[in-house]
């Protein structure tokens, strides 16, 4: 019995830093994205990306494979402009066994002021990749009529 709780303890303890473990994995790779993306490095930026990851833009027509969102891209970090999102007050969530993670992130912006990331990350051997990345604009409730009217009547 006495053997029986020690590695039930030790199997607690494994699975404990095996979470840290991948939560600090995940981290990384998302302030590394905002990194990447601030200074305009390209390959580093679209390296995080899983091949088949979708962004999604704050326009409602911005929902791009990782092949177009490298395209649209391209010319702004070959100009080394790319773009600063400070993050701030981020969740991430796993999956029962850990090989996929979710996120909810508000980020600082300088034209935009405060914004949303959310995404996915699943693991590849001891890397994360994002397979989905959607940046939003919260729009604060008192304000969402008068948003959603002037969307409207751009449409």
């Amino acid at each position: 019995m006495k053997y029986l709780l020690m590695c039930l303890a030790m199997l607690a303890v494994t699975t404990t830093a095996l979470a840290d473990g991948d939560r600090i994995l995940v981290n990384q790779t998302l302030d590394n994205l905002h990194h990447n993306a601030s200074v305009a490095n390209f390959d580093e930026y679209f390296d995080l990306y899983h091949e088949s990851a979708i962004f999604i833009g704050t326009d409602a027509t911005e929902v791009w494979t990782k092949e177009a969102f490298k395209k649209y891209a391209k010319p702004h970090f070959d100009k080394g402009k790319g773009w600063t999102y400070h993050p701030r007050d981020r969740h991430v969530y796993f999956s029962p066994n850990h090989d996929v993670a979710w996120f909810d992130e508000l980020l600082d912006n300088e034209s935009l002021g405060e914004t949303r990331g959310t995404g996915v990350l699943i693991k590849e051997g001891a890397m994360w990749k994002i397979t989905q990345y959607h940046l939003t604009i919260p729009i604060p409730n008192a304000l969402a009529d008068s948003v959603a009217g002037q969307i409207k009547a751009t449409q």
